[in-house]
């Protein structure tokens, strides 16, 4: 596939060029090096790394995501696809699709496959029946077993273990053509969060920015992993988000220096988006009472806990971090319908407003 270093292919695609290979393999030649996979923006031409034909009726070929400017984790990881023939009379489907070592199972309610079945997504499997439904002989069905040998490692770094999916990565695509930095595949990955805590009844849910907060969260609050949702940057996304699915009221638990963004009305808190750290601390500093010299050394402070250090010897930090924290529950009340118990801490975990409910985590 020619590649302009901005889109690349999704796992997705690559298992479906691999399961294709393995089944041209079994009726053709197993002298494989690319394939033509029909996605649902476009046809695209895979190169197959490896392809063997086990026997008259299984084969497997193996293939690598190609890099491309986007920091995918799945990028250069080989996928794995064995298809093997059977006898069948079942009229419906010739292709029946499971998952192997390295692909991710289902063990918790809201996501688009049910509980107990491998991760691999509704387009992946439907581009994977598409292709090869057409070649699988009559009177057979093709088994199609996709692997990725690095999937389980490989899922750490994931959202994976967050929403249920146990043993590995999932097989994900909805083009099959992977854009470059694409904030709405990063949003469509986080926002999953929200379905599976749906589903699963979970109360108490606790959002926090990223790794950072979560860790904080579960060093101070009475809570388990399964009630904190990150937002990333995308705060505002987050609790539309979670406004569509009725979830309307939680604690919003953070370090001061991203959330203090959201008193200003910064929904997105991605510092290159916008960044009015100190004049939102300024602003609130003034109105309880910090003098214009004071004012300037926060204003010439470049981290908030710099400014917090400053607030603290001025002996009003508890009392702007309380106006900061009603100011973010205002400017969510403004935009959403939800009711926000806010916890603002610096980067101990130590916690900076007073005015929050922590009755809520009492164990």
């Amino acid at each position: 596939m020619a590649n302009d270093n901005y889109t690349g292919v999704t796992t997705g695609t690559v298992a479906t060029a691999c399961s294709l290979a393995a089944l041209d393999a079994i009726l053709e030649s197993p002298d494989i090096a690319c394939v033509k996979v029909e996605t649902p923006k476009k046809t695209l031409d895979i190169i197959i790394d490896e392809c063997e034909r086990v026997s008259d009726v299984k084969a497997h070929a193996v293939a690598h995501k190609n890099p491309y400017n986007d920091p995918d984790v799945t990028v250069d990881l080989a996928i794995v696809s064995t298809v093997e023939l059977f006898d069948s009379d079942d009229e419906e489907s010739n292709v029946v699709i499971a998952g192997g070592e390295g692909v991710g199972k289902v063990t918790k309610p809201g996501l688009q496959i049910p509980v107990g079945d491998y991760a691999i997504n509704p387009v992946p499997r439907s581009m994977i029946v598409k292709n090869l439904s057409e070649k699988v002989p009559e009177g057979k069905v093709a088994k199609v077993t996709i692997s990725i040998p690095e999937g389980a490692e490989i899922a750490k770094k994931t959202m994976n273990p967050k929403l249920g999916i146990v043993g590995g990565i999932s097989v994900l695509g909805t083009t099959g053509i992977a854009r470059s930095m694409s904030s709405e595949a990063y949003k469509n990955s986080i926002v999953k969060q929200l379905d599976v805590v749906k589903a699963t009844g979970i109360e108490n849910i606790v959002f926090v920015p990223g790794n950072i907060g979560e860790k904080l969260a579960l060093k101070r609050l009475d809570v388990t992993k399964e009630q904190i949702v990150q937002t990333g940057n995308y705060a505002g996304f987050m609790f539309e988000e979670a406004e569509k699915r009725g979830i309307k009221k939680f604690t919003y638990f953070g370090h001061m220096g991203k959330l203090i963004k959201v008193a200003g009305g910064l929904f997105n808190t991605k510092h290159a988006i916008a960044d009015g750290r100190r004049e939102i601390m300024v602003c609130h500093a003034a109105l309880c009472g910090a003098g214009r010299d004071d004012l300037q050394r926060l204003f010439d402070s470049k981290t908030t806990d710099d400014m917090m250090d400053i607030l603290n010897e001025l002996g009003i930090s508890v009392e702007v971090s309380n106006s900061i924290a009603d100011a973010i529950g205002e400017r969510c009340k403004q935009r959403f319908d939800l009711d926000l118990n806010v916890v603002l801490v610096d980067m101990e975990g130590n916690y900076l407003n007073d005015n929050m409910d922590l009755s809520l985590f009492e164990g």
